[in-house]
């Protein structure tokens, strides 16, 4: 998320929390897609961490990025954290090591998702590459250790930092040395946003195998595919997962509302400071019970920002947000929400995966996640494997990118942009696996190659 939520209209009644999200429903003709992308910035000489300060570190990229594009700067306590395309809706992020985010403009098809994404890349190599700074397409940094990892001057993640420890192994790993790929997609009505949820919850781990991209860890196999969705099951559980409950009579707005006014808060943030409230309840705060801000009652951006600290497979805010994807090179990035476009905004392939996922059980779906981070396309559910799964779930996507027939300029329909996905189904193995084979042959039993091989 680039930036806090600026609204302090107070919250009088829990209707408003769910009034808010009910905003987010709008027309098909008027659905979008969002696309973020993470990458890990490196050194091009040693391959190392880029801290925030000087003149060749990450603080002086964003800088330079200012005044190449133009945007509003984000500022937090006299440092440039950010930066914001007021016209287009745009914007430019740091994660808490350093993790460079593109969060794309809402726009109207996945052709164009590729064409902001080839500008903003070749935007950023125009700054980076003086500053000696590459960038990295893995879901997981190969070779360093945590200890290396520089802080980002961020208040919210200082206090996430703290927290992080007190309620899963991973946490830390999970803030400073992942990164992701992220669709946000829209609905229609309630009873859309529910299918849709369900939908992609049940096959978020298919995007996990297609995607797994994150076997190393300090330089050596770390035994699994996905790294970074393994540390997903041991974050923080009160906030992730796959979120059974969905599934169950009754689900709604109102319901992630009452979910979501259970998970524990991190931060509040008034002015420029942000206020520990690690581990007390949205709802205690919303009944004027926060330790910290006695007698207080929330704002509107109280409620966005803790919606955006909120982190299951599929996240519910005003779109809906796939999170189960590592990050990858940039000529796999469209592929991502060409993917769950093709799902879920064709009404044919949506019934169909609904088809595919509506007997499977909680402890199922349970099963599956749990499985692919270690075992990918191999791992199973009743009696099908994941490769089968993937390829009937790319065939639905397919189909429903041809039907949505949105073109290029050369009258190619959207349905290109699966070819990568198409060419990791047809070798038979998860990109990790092409990784690991390269680093037991040509790459020596080395990581280095990577940053060659794997950079922006």
């Amino acid at each position: 998320m680039a930036r806090d939520q600026i609204d302090m209209t107070p919250l009088q009644s829990r209707h408003e929390l769910v009034g808010w999200m009910e905003a987010g429903i709008k027309p098909p003709s008027e659905f979008r897609i969002g696309t973020e992308h993470e990458k890990t910035p490196f050194t091009l000489e040693g391959h190392q961490p880029v801290p925030y300060e000087g003149g060749r570190g990450i603080g002086a990229l964003l800088e330079g990025m200012q005044l190449l594009l133009g945007w509003e700067p984000i500022m937090e306590r006299g440092n440039i954290i950010g930066l914001y395309d007021v016209t287009g809706g745009g914007a430019i992020s740091l994660e808490p090591g350093g993790q460079f985010e593109l969060s794309g403009a809402p726009i109207e098809t996945v052709h164009q998702t590729q064409s902001e994404l080839m500008a903003h890349l070749a935007q950023v190599r125009e700054v980076a590459t003086p500053l000696g700074i590459g960038f990295l397409g893995l879901g997981m940094t190969p070779s360093w250790s945590r200890s290396q990892i520089p802080a980002m001057p961020k208040g919210r993640y200082k206090i996430m930092t703290n927290y992080m420890p007190k309620v899963g192994r991973y946490g830390i790993d999970m803030m400073y040395r992942t990164c992701t790929v992220q669709t946000n997609l829209d609905f229609c009505s309630e009873a859309d946003m529910v299918r849709k949820l369900r939908v992609s919850v049940a096959l978020q781990p298919v995007a996990t195998a297609l995607f797994a991209n994150s076997p190393f860890t300090e330089g050596k196999p770390n035994g699994y595919l996905s790294f970074r969705s393994e540390i997903w099951r041991d974050t923080d559980n009160a906030r992730a997962g796959m979120i059974p409950w969905a599934f169950e009579d009754g689900m709604g707005f109102e319901r992630w509302v009452d979910y979501a006014l259970d998970v524990p808060m991190y931060f509040v943030k008034r002015g420029e400071s942000y206020i520990d409230v690690a581990g007390s309840s949205f709802r205690a705060f919303f009944e004027g019970r926060n330790n910290s801000l006695p007698g207080e009652r929330p704002t509107l951006s109280d409620w966005a920002n803790h919606l955006s600290t909120i982190f299951p497979e599929v996240r519910l805010k005003r779109y809906l947000e796939m999170r189960g994807a590592d990050g990858v090179p940039w000529g796999r990035l469209p592929a991502l929400p060409a993917f769950w476009v093709g799902l879920l905004y064709d009404d044919q392939s949506l019934n169909a995966a609904w088809d595919l996922v509506r007997h499977w059980t909680a402890g199922e779906r349970q099963a599956l996640r749990d499985d692919v981070p270690r075992l990918g396309f191999k791992a199973r559910i009743r009696d099908r494997d994941m490769l089968e799964i993937a390829r009937e779930c790319l065939t639905l996507s397919h189909a429903g990118l041809r039907r949505r027939n949105r073109v290029d300029q050369s009258g190619r329909d959207e349905s290109l942009h699966l070819e990568p996905l198409q060419r990791i189904l047809e070798s038979g193995r998860t990109p990790a696996e092409q990784m690991l084979e390269k680093y037991h042959g040509a790459w020596g039993g080395s990581v280095e190659p990577a940053y060659q091989e794997y950079a922006f």
